[in-house]
């Protein structure tokens, strides 16, 4: 009788799930994915790109109670489910609920919610604090950018490309690898820029240096790369005196707001760093670069950037777990801003379908290393990047996000010596 009595609240979490199901999901993406609960039993037919797995009877309570994108992305970052194949698939799905967020916590789904065990489970956070101080003031920029980059490179080295090349690559074709579309992106920005022997480039946030050491090894010129990540920052330096370019590459641990307007450059490329600087502080940020730049130069800005269309509103499960306090604006903001700081826009290219075929690779290579992952760092923090770049993925090949390359001019007595065409950054390119 014990035992019978034990089973009846297992059974009736079966049915409560089961039901749920039916009722949020029938006749509409069914054929997409599986769920398996924790007795094995199944909901979902056809041939489903992944399977959602409960892992014990309160999973769906966990998950959709109070449902918003950060619950859903902790149920599996600390193990309520586990996702079985393609994480990027996951995403239509997370977008089918958003669109019907206000059912979900309707009266009926909350009585068979109800039904279904509160379940205290161990939660082992990340090992980020808080942030403190003021939004977007230096130490707490400093806090964020390590909250991120400080990870151990090895973990980087699993998915990203030989040279740790950490932003969008240019690929040449679908099937292209990533390490050549990394290298053809890095010649790109050189030939965006036009750089020349003996151009002073500055690189804001040069992350692990692969920009300046291309351009020095194969352009000739003299660079500076600056990141507040100390660790970042060893490994560039480390990489640069193996090569013996001492005398031509510099990186710093240096706040772009630190540095020395008295010193200009020839051209300035700033890769990914964007995000971190926030909306208010763009005309900040434009207005330094203009301040550094040298008269007749241009400035390459490589950013991710929102939709006007799809904006998010409120706290997401990227900016508590990855970037904290990132900020992401639509072109037209960046442009504007550039553009009263003096700038003028020269060229505005899109590469959204690139970034999605970039994170596609990333999201695999780590899967594909998931052990080593979870033992350079820990399961919490694997089940975070998978989920991040999967969901990444999937909103750029949609649009909901885009990446573009802006190049900016500082020109000087309205000429900026540009050739007529973009023909150079096209000759010989494999």
């Amino acid at each position: 009788m014990a035992l019978l009595a034990r089973s009846k609240p297992r059974e009736r979490a079966v049915e409560a799930s089961i039901t749920f199901l039916e009722q949020v999901f029938a006749g509409h993406l069914q054929h997409d994915f599986r769920v398996r609960l924790w007795n094995s039993a199944t909901w979902g037919s056809g041939s489903p790109r992944f399977t959602l797995v409960l892992n014990h009877p309160g999973a769906l309570r966990a998950m959709f109670l109070s449902p918003s994108e950060v619950t859903l992305g902790e149920a599996y970052v600390f193990g309520d489910v586990d996702i079985e194949g393609d994480i990027e698939a996951v995403f239509k799905v997370a977008e089918y609920l958003a669109e019907r967020e206000d059912m979900l916590p309707g009266r009926r789904l909350r009585t068979l919610l109800g039904r279904l065990p509160v379940e205290q489970r161990p939660r082992q956070l990340p090992r980020y604090g808080e942030l403190r101080g003021a939004i977007h003031s230096k130490q707490r920029d400093w806090q964020a950018v390590n909250y991120h980059y400080d990870l151990p490179p090895a973990f980087f080295g699993l998915f990203l490309d030989k040279q740790l090349v950490y932003s969008c690559a240019y690929f040449s074709s679908p099937d292209e690898n990533l390490e050549s579309a990394q290298h053809r992106k890095i010649e790109y920005i050189c030939r965006k820029l036009r750089l020349r022997p003996g151009d002073r480039l500055l690189d804001i946030g040069c992350g692990w240096g692969s920009l300046i050491i291309h351009a020095a090894l194969h352009y000739g010129a003299h660079c500076l790369g600056i990141t507040l990540s100390k660790k970042q920052a060893e490994y560039a330096r480390e990489r640069i005196r193996e090569l013996g370019l001492e005398e031509r590459c510099t990186v710093e641990i240096c706040d772009y707001r630190e540095l020395d307007t008295g010193k200009q450059f020839d051209k300035i490329a700033s890769v990914g760093m964007f995000e971190h600087v926030g909306e208010a502080l763009l005309p900040e940020y434009f207005g330094r670069a203009w301040l550094l730049l040298r008269p007749g130069g241009v400035f390459l800005n490589h950013g991710i950037a929102d939709s006007v269309n799809h904006r998010q509103g409120g706290p997401s499960f990227v900016t508590k777990y990855v970037f904290p306090d990132g900020e992401l604006v639509p072109i037209s903001t960046t442009l504007r801003i550039a553009e009263y700081s003096g700038f003028e826009v020269r060229d505005v290219e899109s590469l959204r379908e690139h970034y999605a075929l970039t994170l596609h690779h990333w999201v695999r290579r780590l899967e594909d290393h998931d052990s080593d992952a979870r033992a350079i760092t820990d399961e919490t923090t694997f089940r975070i990047w998978r989920l991040f770049m999967g969901g990444s993925a999937h909103r750029f090949r949609t649009a909901k996000l885009n990446l573009y390359h802006s190049l900016l001019a500082k020109p000087a007595d309205g000429s900026t010596g540009m050739p007529l065409t973009r023909a150079d950054w096209y000759e010989n390119q494999a």
